[in-house]
């Protein structure tokens, strides 16, 4: 097996400046309400429903990117939240009078009703937010988003036309509506005359502080079906224009069979956001995070990694100027992704940030992201992402080759193709390759014993320990041949007897240790850098493990 010297073309990666100064701006810039509560208000162009003649249907809670998706359709979660009434109120509410009856939790807009209360709510019409534009309109597009306006019985933060606070007499099972706020902008008003006036219904939203990251929904197209009877009588009737035919071919074309296509307005302030989030990754933090993201972003730049990999979404997205992509993982996760970018060759190459929820976060460490989340506002968060920095990151090609000097019988076990001919962090050979892969194969026998990241590294330390008893890699020098830049090492490793050679393009190894320490103590050895073309290389002997 040979690693490449000639290092493969750099991936960008997003970066965090860490100045005094943009601290303060992202944590002003962060400040948004997130409190939700309540009733109905109208919205300024509803959309007829289809009706359940049959039983009723179960909540949905994942988006539907079928062609039968339906706009402003909630994302219903199951909550045992004892301080939200029904949105319906007391009117309203088919189950009022009973204490315990069931209840869920829109991820979107954050209203809670009943479960038996959800198809009355669509029976007011009381819709989500839009995800998305109906294709093939004859109105022309608009360009800009309307506000989604929901009654709140609970509000954080001041009113936008006053200035003053939502004053709550009784936090818990509040009655009466206290603001109006907007899901896309965050904006919120005092339940009254004189601070939420009717202009604000049908003006435009701007998205709010994160503006620069939100997919508009009018950039999220459903494609038509095609109607083959309709099409025949519009050619009878009326003849289009050669550059509308040519419009419609390149859609078509464009879409190939997908029920939704992108149509991004470019411009240089826009910074879009992907958002793929690995619920597996670190400890139970995934399915939290999706819902924040979606309560922030339109959740249709948000993707549930257990449900379905990155690539279809990556694909649908490829033609989206100045797109950032935010991998809400651990290390493996921003592998799969940076895997998948190189199999589509996006031109050019999205920049990658990394929110850490793995257990050793390792690469989030070294880009300044920190070891792991830690419950951090989320709007702090899309802060630090569209400002962060674009680096540059080295990313290593394996090649496997069969070793001529063994007998053939010796061979017939051997391995030709790797399950991933790609590294980002570092690749090992010996004892830790030994303990993650034990971790690995565990994990994905038994996903639900490995929910937390304390839990996870207990179980590394456990399958270190039980490894060095067994000293399983006691005799890897003697079975190993490193030449590196010409140089044959091997005569050193098989004299300082070597239980681990690492391959390191990242300063950070086994959950944020640095091997190669501070090359100020060291003249002969130069500072380690993540994107230089070079790859240190260090054995461990079982004393420095």
């Amino acid at each position: 097996m040979r690693i490449d010297r000639k290092w493969e073309p750099h991936k960008p990666t997003i970066r965090l400046k860490l100045e005094p100064e943009e601290i303060e701006r992202n944590l002003q810039n962060g400040k948004a309400i997130s409190r939700a509560g309540l009733q109905h208000l109208a919205p300024a162009h509803p959309l007829s429903l289809p009706v359940a003649n049959g039983p009723a249907k179960e909540p949905r809670a994942t988006l539907d990117w079928s062609e039968n998706a339906v706009n402003g359709e909630h994302l219903w979660l199951e909550t045992n939240v004892s301080g939200d009434l029904c949105y319906l109120g007391e009117e309203n509410c088919q189950v009022r009078f009973a204490k315990s009856a069931l209840r869920r939790k829109c991820a979107v807009c954050k209203i809670v009703v009943h479960t038996a209360c959800i198809e009355q709510l669509e029976k007011i019409n009381f819709r989500c937010k839009p995800t998305f534009r109906e294709g093939g309109s004859r109105s022309p597009r608009e360009n800009f988003v309307r506000h989604h306006w929901v009654h709140r019985r609970r509000q954080e933060g001041k009113c936008k036309q006053c200035g003053k606070g939502f004053q709550q007499k009784f936090s818990f099972h509040s009655k009466e509506i206290v603001a109006i706020s907007c899901s896309w902008c965050k904006q919120a008003f005092h339940n009254k005359v004189t601070c939420f006036m009717l202009h604000h219904i049908e003006e435009p939203c701007s998205l709010g502080a994160h503006a620069a990251v939100i997919v508009p929904p009018t950039w999220i197209i459903k494609v038509k079906k095609p109607q083959n009877s309709l099409k025949a009588s519009n050619r009878k009737k009326k003849r289009t224009s050669f550059k509308r035919k040519a419009s419609k071919r390149g859609m078509e074309q464009e879409n190939k069979g997908r029920p939704f296509v992108i149509k991004p307005i470019s411009s240089p302030l826009m910074k879009p956001l992907l958002v793929f989030v690995n619920p597996k990754s670190g400890g139970n933090q995934g399915t939290k995070v999706l819902q924040m993201f979606m309560w922030y972003l339109n959740p249709r730049q948000v993707f549930d990694l257990s449900q379905e990999g990155p690539k279809d979404a990556l694909e649908l997205y490829r033609k989206v100027p100045n797109l950032r992509i935010l991998a809400c993982g651990g290390d493996g996760t921003v592998g799969w992704i940076l895997s998948i970018l190189d199999e589509l060759q996006l031109s050019p190459q999205p920049p990658v940030g990394v929110l850490p929820l793995g257990t050793g976060n390792d690469l989030a460490r070294t880009l300044n992201w920190g070891g792991g989340y830690t419950d951090e506002p989320v709007s702090k968060i899309l802060c630090q992402v569209e400002d962060g920095t674009i680096v540059q990151l080295d990313r290593w090609n394996l090649h496997v080759e069969r070793n001529p000097d063994l007998p053939p019988e010796e061979l017939e076990d051997g391995v030709c193709k790797l399950p991933l001919n790609v590294f980002n962090n570092y690749f090992s050979l010996g004892f830790d390759a030994h303990v993650t892969l034990e971790f690995h194969e565990s994990r994905e026998a038994n996903p639900e014993k490995f929910n937390s990241r304390f839990r996870n590294k207990m179980f590394y330390a456990g399958a270190a320990f039980s490894d060095f008893l067994q000293r399983s890699s006691r005799d890897l020098s003697k079975h190993v041949k490193v030449v590196c830049d010409g140089t044959d090492l091997t005569p050193k490793i098989q004299e300082l007897k070597f239980q681990c050679i690492v391959f390191l393009n990242i300063p950070r190894y086994c959950a944020g240790t640095m091997p190669w320490g501070n090359p100020g103590d060291h003249h002969d050895f130069e500072p380690q850098r993540h994107d230089d073309g070079y790859i240190e290389v260090i054995g461990f002997t079982m004393a420095s493990l």
